[in-house]
Order: C-alpha cells, then structure tokens, then sequence
C-alpha cells in the first residue's frame, strides 16, 4: 500500500522547509536538523524515576538515561538509530517513556558515542559496556524478570551484533531482542533500495553516507560486528522483528529475520504497512509509531506472561 495520509502529509510538510538533503549535510548539519525535531514528540508519561548516568567504555565514558516505571520488572536496553552519527537522550526520551509505561520495564537508553569522532567498533564497545553496566546492577534496576536488548536502525544494527558476541563469546544474558527496522548489511543494490518508493526519510545516498562516516574501510564492512547478516547467529535469544513497507533497509532486515529462523531461532516478523523508515521514532507524531509500540508491548507482554 501507499504511505499512510500522516505521513504523506508529514513529508510534504518537512518539504517545504528546503534545505539540503540528509546525504549533503555534514554530521554537525545533521546533528542539528535532528536536534531540531524533539520538539515534535511532546511529553512522555510520568515514571516512578528518571535520571541520568555515565558509563565507563573501553576508552572512555558515555551518557545513559535510566526510565523506571513503579513495580519494574525486567531490563531493556535500548540502543537508538540515527546512522551512528545523530541521536541524542532528549530526542528518545518520549519514545523511551513510553517504552518503559507501556512495558513495565525499566529502560536503559544509551547514548553511544558518534561516528566520525568515534568510527566502528566504537558504538559496539560502548553497547557491550552498557549491557554489562546494567548486568551488575539488575537488583538495583528492577525486581527481577528478563534482559532485553533492543533498537531502531543503526541501534539495531548494534542490538543484533551484540547478541552475536554473547552467543559467541559468553557475557550478559539476553533473553529477548527487539530489532526495528535494524541495519544488517552495507548492500546498496536489494530490491528495497532499488525501489523508488522507498526513498523517502532514509535513501541509498544516505545511508553511503553514514556507512563512510562509521566505518570507512569497506573491508571491515563484513565483519559481522559491522554487518550482522555476515555472522553466526546460533544460540542468539528470540527476536521480535519490526519493518517499514517503504524503507530501503526493508530487505535486509527481512533476510536477518529468515537467517534467525534457518538457525531455529524463534522470530515474530512485522512488516508495518504504510509506514517509512523512521516511523517508529515519531511518537505522538505518526500512528504507526503507537502501532509499532503496540506490537513490542504485545510481544514482552506474552513473555512476562
């Protein structure tokens, strides 16, 4: 189907703006156009607490931003999108609200440092000090209940390869993964690409574009750290997987979604019908962002039982 009227509407809105496309703008251009749409999201729900943190990475630290809802049980982690260039804790901040209300979990938002100042592995390594942050505090963040770890885009890019380096290598346990629209491979050429109605919010020129920022050696653009549809996915936890009819990266979340199922893990696939890439970081803005809320809060729901 076509792209729903909202965000048809929201396109042609943002149109009218002008301006350079996303591909000709540097990061710092980017940061601030991005920057610039937090005020579109309004306020999340209120929570028993909401407070910021540090966390030491390999080589230095990063900001997190904890979301507890009263009675929490179970952690989320979650890793936000934004081509591992733009992304901040106040543009996730009503999203991970109401991750956290809707779920009864406490979310653990965390702001990875940015390429090109920080190329791959960076974002990886401050994800993989991130989980085992929240390890060692699981009593503190909530009463009990399962680990999740999840993202958007380029966060769930990280998601799925830190599942991987777990299930490789042995570390935090992760029940659950929630990868939305994830990164899986730097394939210009699949049939999401090619097809011209996907070029709306994200394009091939963009997505080039933050692929050189983040890792510029295309030899390491196999690696599965980089690209998570070139790795061993054996004894990665169960996946919930959402994707956007009209988004380039549709394809390549579809093949990592049927390389979980070959390998006998379990997956519940969505393709949300009408939507962009980008749909579900727009809460209170598109519809098909409290759809695609619905859809996580469902599937965690039927975990917790």
């Amino acid at each position: 189907m076509a792209l729903d009227e909202a965000t048809t509407a929201f396109l042609t809105e943002a149109a009218k703006a002008g301006g350079p496309g996303l591909h000709e703008m540097s990061p710092q251009q980017a940061r601030e156009m991005n920057a610039g749409l937090d005020g579109l999201f309004g306020a999340g729900p209120d929570l028993e607490s909401v407070h910021d943190v540090e966390i030491e990475g390999k080589d230095g630290a990063f900001p997190a931003r904890v979301f507890r809802p009263e009675g929490a049980r179970g952690v989320f982690v979650y890793l936000h999108g934004g081509g591992w260039v733009v992304g901040t804790l106040s543009g996730f901040d009503t999203l991970c609200r109401q991750l956290a209300d809707r779920t009864g979990m406490t979310v653990v938002l965390v702001e990875y440092r940015k390429a090109p100042e920080h190329r791959f592995p960076t974002a990886l390594e401050d994800g993989w000090a991130a989980l085992e942050w929240v390890d060692a505090r699981r009593g503190e963040l909530a009463d009990g209940g399962e680990l999740v770890v999840g993202g958007d885009s380029a966060g769930g890019n990280l998601a799925a390869a830190l599942t991987q380096r777990v299930a490789r290598d042995g570390g935090p346990q992760i029940d659950f993964q929630v990868l939305v629209y994830p990164v899986t491979d730097a394939d210009f050429a699949t049939d999401s690409y090619l097809d011209p109605q996907n070029a709306t919010m994200l394009n091939r020129e963009a997505m080039e574009m933050f692929w050189d920022h983040y890792v510029p050696d295309r030899d390491q653009r196999t690696d599965p750290g980089a690209a998570p549809l070139h790795g061993d996915v054996d004894g990665v936890p169960p996946a919930l997987v959402l994707l956007a009819e009209h988004d380039v990266l549709r394809s390549e979340g579809a093949a990592y979604a049927e390389k979980l199922r070959a390998a006998g893990v379990e997956v519940t696939e969505h393709v949300v019908p009408g939507q962009m890439h980008g749909f579900f970081t727009f809460p209170n803005v598109l519809p098909g962002a409290a759809q695609g809320m619905d859809l996580v809060a469902e599937a965690l729901a039927r975990r917790q039982g």
